[in-house]
Parts: structure tokens; C-alpha cells; sequence
């Protein structure tokens, strides 16, 4: 079990009951870097209030706590909502669960990602037993809630219906669909679950209305400002405590774009892959993997190159790895950066980042799209201000 920290000097207080306009008290819980809070308030108007974040890895939990009320004082990173620990032990040491206006988050994946090949899974139910039952006590008017679509077809699938037919969440009525960040104006394509959870007796505030259907902006558009050249292999220098632990950091955005060092193979296979949406499929047989060989109709996208025209495919958890997708750069011998890859999720250049090359690209590829987040975040807006629907009278 892991040892929690609290980042934040005294408990959070819960926003003051408020008109339109006021703030909105929001719970984030398996909060990783914090890219769907900081999609959130990217929206017009928006005005969320992250009073508690619950995240177990101490770097993402780092990051969070930068972007998102916290600083660095003296090469300390404090202050802040972020709690870090599991949600079993927030939920028995934290001591309350505050009353929020919003509750936003989904548990890990990996236990039915069409990704996972070990079985891991079943322990997996508890923690969406547990969402809900801190939905449940947080009470609030509306959650979100963002997975992978094989989410719709798993076990904890069935859990969390139970927890609404008549369960900890039988307050709430959802809406829920599969949704393309694509289609709100995110860089990538990325299909994930979106449930969006209203009390019932609150109007349905839907889904978002897509914004970018049929017109979506390319990877082009995304690193047009991006030098072709890396700035320097590996992180920068820099240090930083998170409470005991002392990790790399804090680093821009705008830092991240630093390269790795490739063996000559992978160079030569970089030569042979065409610009602009080449494969493997290209290469020659003494510059593929045995499987490669033996599996010549395997997915493209492994060892393939990103299409200036088209948006990225899924930023995912090990984007810099050439061999886990289509993340080689469209022209330059190189996978893409941790700069670039956090460009096509949409993260500001000024985001501030905490942890080792692998962490901080979990927190880049575990993230919600900006765009999709600003999306839902719109939609939220105008339901908490009763915009075409009956007011929403504010938790006192």
C-alpha cells in the first residue's frame, strides 16, 4: 500500500453557495496529471474549483498539485488539493469526503483495455464500487465520467449499473456514449466513454455537441511551431521534493522536447519508412522483427509515421517507444517527443510537469484531450447557470 501525502496545509472548503457566475465546487478522483480539470476550466466562462484530487502516483499527483492551486516554494512542491494515495486510503484516513457541485474521473482501465493481455481485472470492481459510493457521499448535482469504450462491455460496466438501479448512485439518472476527441477539436483520435450523471432532480444536460465533425485539425496544425531539431537527449536538470521523495522537475511543456538515443537498427528502419504516413510493411525483411515476418498483416501502426494531414492517433501511455504504435515523426528519423505528444492532448506550453521520462509520459498519455474536456466543460457551464432549462438551485 502506498504511503499517503497529504499536499494541501488545512482541508478544503467546499465553494459557498452560489449564483450563476460563482464558483463550482469539483471533486477529482483518480486525477492523474489533472488534464480533465485543466480541460475543464479551459471552457469560456469556466470557473471550477478542484477542492479535493485523489491520485496514487506521486509525480502525476505532483504535476496536479502545480497546475491546479498548488506551487513550489523552495524546491518543495505543496499546497494544493491533491491527496496521494488510493482511494481506499483517502476514503479511511482523509477523514470526510467534501460536498461538491461536480465529481469528475474514472478508475484505471487497464483491468478491460482491449490492451491488456495478463487478465488483470477482477480487483478492479472495487474501485468502481468505491466511485460510487463517493459520488454517493460527495452528493453532487452532476459526475463525468471518462473510460476506454471497451468500459461498456466489461464487468465493472455491470457494476457501476448496479450502483445506479437502486445502489449507491440511485439518486442519478446518466447519459453516456462513445465520443471522438477529434470531433471537438482535439489533435488526436481518440475514442473514450464519456458518462455524464445528473441528479434526478436536475434536468439532463446531455452531451456535447460536436464542434469539429467532419472538420478536424491535423497534426500539422498541432506542432506547426515545433523545431523539427529535439533540443537535447533526455530530461533536463532540475530537482524537486514531493513531500519525502525527491524527483525530477518542474519542467514546461515547452521542456519537453527532448529525443533518446536510438540503436542503428532503429535509424535504419526510420530511413526506410516513406514520409508522411509510411509503415513497417515497407521495410525490408533484414530490418524486421522475426514476428513482423512471420505476421506481415499485423497493425500498421507499429514502427509507422504520423500524417501531417490528419490528427494523431492515440497518445498512449509509451508514445516514445517507435515499436508500441504510429509515433514516428512525419519527416524526421525520431519518434515524437514528450513536447508533442503533450501538444496533440492540447496541454498549454506553461503546464508544469513532475517526474522521470516513463512518469511523465503516463501522465501525458493516461490524459483527457483538453479540447474534450473544454467541451464537456462548456456543457456543464450552462447547465449550472439554467441556460434553456430550469435553474439549478446551489448545494449550501
Amino acid at each position: 500500500m502506498s504511503t499517503p501525502v497529504q499536499m494541501f496545509e488545512s482541508a478544503a472548503t467546499p465553494a459557498a453557495p452560489k449564483d450563476s457566475g460563482a464558483r463550482i465546487a469539483t471533486l477529482d478522483l483518480f486525477a492523474g496529471a489533472g488534464g480533465l480539470s485543466e480541460g475543464l476550466n479551459t471552457a469560456p466562462g469556466a470557473r471550477f474549483d478542484p477542492v479535493r484530487a485523489v491520485e496514487m502516483e506521486s509525480a502525476a499527483a505532483a504535476t496536479y498539485t502545480l497546475n491546479h492551486g498548488g506551487g513550489c516554494d523552495d524546491g518543495n512542491v505543496k499546497g494544493g488539493p491533491a491527496y496521494v494515495g488510493t482511494i481506499q486510503d483517502w476514503l479511511s484516513e482523509d477523514g470526510s469526503v467534501p460536498q461538491v457541485d461536480l465529481v469528475v474521473g474514472g478508475p484505471p482501465c487497464q483491468g478491460f483495455s482491449t490492451l491488456n493481455r495478463a487478465g488483470v481485472g477482477a480487483e478492479r470492481n472495487e474501485l468502481w464500487k468505491l466511485y460510487a459510493e463517493t459520488v454517493e457521499r460527495a452528493t453532487p448535482k452532476y459526475f463525468v465520467l471518462e473510460n476506454v469504450p471497451a468500459f461498456l462491455k466489461s464487468t465493472q460496466w455491470e457494476v457501476f449499473q448496479d450502483a445506479l438501479n437502486g445502489g449507491s448512485l440511485k439518486d442519478y439518472d446518466i447519459d453516456v456514449d462513445v465520443l471522438n476527441a477529434a470531433d471537438y477539436g482535439a489533435f488526436q483520435a481518440r475514442k473514450r466513454v464519456i458518462v455524464i450523471g445528473h441528479h434526478k432532480d436536475l434536468p439532463s444536460p446531455g452531451l456535447p455537441g460536436k464542434t469539429h465533425q467532419g472538420a478536424h485539425r491535423s497534426l500539422a496544425e498541432a506542432l506547426q511551431y515545433v523545431p523539427r531539431e529535439v533540443d537535447r537527449l533526455n530530461l533536463p536538470e532540475g530537482v524537486v521534493h514531493v513531500g519525502s521523495k525527491e524527483m525530477p522537475g518542474v519542467f514546461t511543456t515547452r521542456q519537453l522536447h527532448f529525443g533518446r538515443f536510438y540503436t542503428q537498427l532503429s535509424l535504419d528502419r526510420f530511413k526506410a519508412i516513406s514520409h508522411n504516413g509510411g509503415s513497417r510493411s515497407e521495410l525490408p525483411d533484414e530490418l524486421k522483427a522475426p514476428c513482423w515476418r512471420k505476421h506481415p498483416k499485423g497493425s500498421g501502426d507499429v514502427m509507422g509515421r504520423l500524417t501531417w494531414e490528419k490528427p494523431s492517433v492515440t497518445i498512449r501511455t509509451e508514445f516514445f517507444k517507435p515499436e508500441k504504435g504510429r509515433y514516428i515523426h512525419p519527416e524526421e528519423d525520431r519518434v515524437i517527443t514528450h513536447y508533442e505528444a503533450a501538444l496533440i492532448q492540447g496541454f498549454p506550453n506553461d503546464y508544469r510537469w513532475v517526474g522521470t521520462r516513463e512518469e511523465i509520459a503516463r501522465q501525458i498519455g493516461n490524459a483527457v484531450p483538453i479540447p474534450l474536456g473544454a467541451a464537456i466543460g462548456r456543457l456543464l457551464i450552462d447547465a449550472f447557470d439554467g441556460r434553456g432549462r430550469d435553474s439549478i438551485t446551489s448545494k449550501s
